[in-house]
C-alpha cells in the first residue's frame, strides 16, 4: 500500500456522492441503535437521475473542502464510525494507491510541513 490515511485530512469523505447499500444502511442503524429507516432518513439522501438511483451520505460543511462526509469529524479528521463504515469507504481507494495522498506527500515535501493542507 502506498498511502497512508493517517497523515490524510480526510479526502475520500468529501466527495460529493458516497452511495451505501441497504446493509451499509442497517450496519450504520445498529452501530447507533436506531431502526434503519431512521438511519437511512437522518444519514442519507435519495440521489436519482435519469440513470442512477442511490442512497448518498449527507454532508456538512467543512474548513478545508467544501463539505464532508457527515460522519467525519472535522476536528479530528476521523470517521466517527469506523468499524460501521459503508463497504465503499472499506474498499477506497481501489488498488495500492491514493491520488490525492501523492498530491499531498508531493505538496507537503515541496513546502517543508509535514500537516501542510492546499487550500481548496
Amino acid at each position: 500500500m502506498s498511502f497512508n490515511c493517517n497523515k490524510c485530512p480526510g479526502y475520500c469523505c468529501s466527495h460529493a456522492r458516497i452511495a451505501v447499500t441497504d446493509a451499509d444502511i442497517r450496519r450504520l442503524a445498529q452501530h447507533f441503535g436506531i431502526s434503519a429507516r431512521a438511519a437511512r432518513k437522518r444519514l442519507t439522501y435519495a440521489y436519482k437521475t435519469k440513470d442512477i438511483d442511490e442512497q448518498i451520505l449527507r454532508h456538512q460543511r467543512d474548513a478545508i473542502y467544501k463539505s464532508v462526509c457527515r460522519l467525519f469529524d472535522r476536528e479530528t479528521r476521523r470517521c466517527t464510525v469506523y468499524e460501521a463504515r459503508p463497504r465503499v469507504c472499506r474498499q477506497y481507494p481501489f488498488g495500492n494507491t491514493c491520488g490525492y495522498y501523492g498530491f499531498l506527500k508531493f505538496e507537503r515535501s515541496f513546502h517543508g510541513d509535514e500537516d501542510f493542507v492546499p487550500a481548496a
